[in-house]
């Protein structure tokens, strides 16, 4: 990138402003500014990805250079715009996604994933954004991201004082809580710099008692390869058969550390329609998902991030929730018996993948 805005139009007193104000006009909650530096972050990274704590998730490998500095990745960045939006929707009620974890029968998925997906919405908007500063300012370089390329975005966001990096290494905020997408435009313009923000976590561990697989091991250390939201989501092959019970019947992805963070419970909601609901996902059967065909996959989950893991890995976790509903001692023996002859009925067509799981949730009530 080449720096082609005039220094009297970066250092305009009311710029910084004037840019909040239309950041949130797009929707996003707010906006932060951080330099490059990344500190003892990288060290840690390379710690962590030494020890494999990243599972299968090889391009965190591949591109960890990259990840050490915004400007390897984007030549002449100096500064990083950091926004943050809020897809908690007024609806979204705690209680009822505790009881519905209690419900064998229910499929769970993660409440980020339920609407339109975050990427296209962010990137779009940032784009837009990133016009309307060109439009007021003149040409400048720049470059937008969310959650898409090798950036290490919870480190430039705490850095630049979106929140404070919480006990289950997701960033926290006190107006916003976690349940917050994150995006970046890095620039070449010389903006002032932001503050971070205090810690408030304290001596709360609650996130680390109730991860269900125990993959937060110690506060701020999270084990990839534990972690509900890898396994079904990330995890290309077979689900290791000591976390399957674990799972219960979440399908994509898992809350439970940000459902009960105390800072979640007093955030504030989106208003965007971008996030809310698509086909029932926050009250949907085990049984009704594994109805979809890989046709029906395809065009129910169309501009969803959840089509991103495919079909196979869909029935595969489908599968598992299955088996652990089997093996639950409250459900009657005839919604078992509609569960098991679900399963029996695909298994002579099933991809290797999900037949393993399809076997071991057959299985699962007698094990």
């Amino acid at each position: 990138m080449t720096f082609n805005t005039s220094p009297s139009s970066v250092e305009e007193p009311n710029l910084r402003n004037w840019l909040g104000e239309e950041a949130a006009k797009l929707g996003f909650d707010q906006l932060r500014i951080t330099d490059t530096y990344l500190g003892s972050a990288n060290e840690r990274l390379q710690e962590w990805l030494a020890e494999g704590r990243h599972g299968a998730m090889e391009y965190m490998e591949r591109h960890a250079e990259l990840r050490s500095d915004p400007q390897l990745l984007v030549p002449g960045t100096v500064r990083v715009i950091c926004v943050s939006m809020s897809y908690l929707l007024p609806e979204g009620d705690f209680d009822r996604e505790w009881q519905r974890l209690e419900e064998p029968t229910q499929a769970v998925v993660s409440l980020y994933a339920r609407g339109r997906d975050y990427h296209k919405v962010l990137r779009q908007r940032l784009q837009e954004f990133a016009t309307l500063v060109e439009n007021k300012i003149g040409r400048f370089g720049y470059r937008v991201f969310t959650d898409s390329a090798p950036l290490m975005e919870v480190e430039l966001a705490r850095k630049a004082g979106l929140g404070w990096r919480g006990k289950h290494t997701l960033l926290l905020n006190r107006n916003y809580g976690s349940m917050f997408f994150l995006g970046e435009i890095l620039v070449d313009m010389p903006l002032p710099l932001d503050e971070e923000q205090e810690e408030h976590c304290g001596t709360c561990q609650a996130c680390m008692d109730v991860c269900p697989t125990q993959a937060i091991t110690a506060p701020y250390q999270l084990d990839a390869r534990r972690c509900i939201s890898y396994l079904t989501i990330e995890n290309p092959g077979e689900i290791p058969v000591e976390f399957r019970r674990a799972m219960g019947n979440r399908i994509y992805g898992c809350d439970d550390c940000q459902l009960i963070c105390p800072w979640n419970k007093f955030a504030k909601r989106t208003l965007l329609s971008d996030f809310a609901e698509r086909h029932g996902l926050g009250h949907a059967t085990l049984l009704q998902l594994w109805s979809w065909s890989e046709s029906d996959f395809d065009k129910r989950h169309e501009g969803s991030a959840i089509r991103r893991i495919g079909y196979l890995r869909w029935r595969r976790n489908l599968a598992v929730a299955m088996g652990n509903a089997l093996a639950s001692p409250e459900l009657p023996e005839s919604e078992k018996d509609l569960i098991r002859q679900a399963l029996q009925d695909a298994l002579p067509s099933a991809q290797p993948l999900v037949a393993e799981h399809i076997e071991w949730a057959i299985s699962a009530a007698h094990s």
